[in-house]
């Protein structure tokens, strides 16, 4: 019997998974694929190398949007195209251009709407279920007598 070949991800996927920009991880991570048991095991224990990426960068596009509060077309639209490092994010927020304030103001703006689009909908399934159960109720047939 032989042993049950393992999934394997890109290096590119795993480094996307685990939120982590791939040309600065080391070079065997890059070359090889990574099998499910290997991404897990570096989830939970992860090396020194990926721990001090996670903490001081470069930090992937998203993650940098993440960390700005913005999106990732505001940073593209705020000229960032590269990856950043936590000091570089940092000093972004503690002296925020104007077009990351914009971006911000743009950002809660769109989460905010997106909130209220999902609770409008989430009341109008209320109603209409509502009206169901209440259709259901009156069309079912009354209680019928047993017959001993």
């Amino acid at each position: 019997m032989t042993p049950k070949n393992s999934q394997t991800m890109k290096p590119a996927t795993a480094a996307k998974k685990l939120g982590i920009y791939l040309p600065a991880t080391p070079q065997e991570f890059q070359n090889s694929p990574v099998t499910r048991e290997e991404y897990a095991e570096l989830q939970a224990n992860p090396p020194e190398w990926l721990a001090e990426l996670r903490r001081n960068g470069p930090h992937p596009r998203p993650v940098v949007a993440q960390k700005l509060n913005i999106s990732i077309s505001g940073l593209a639209r705020g000229g960032i195209q590269e990856a950043l490092t936590t000091a570089e994010i940092t000093e972004l927020l503690q002296t925020p251009p104007q077009w990351l304030v914009v971006e911000r103001a743009t950002h809660a703006a769109v989460r905010a709407e997106t909130l209220r689009i999902k609770e409008e909908a989430r009341k109008k399934a209320a109603t209409k279920e509502a009206k169901e159960n209440a259709a259901a109720k009156r069309d079912a047939p009354k209680g019928t007598k047993r017959n001993a």
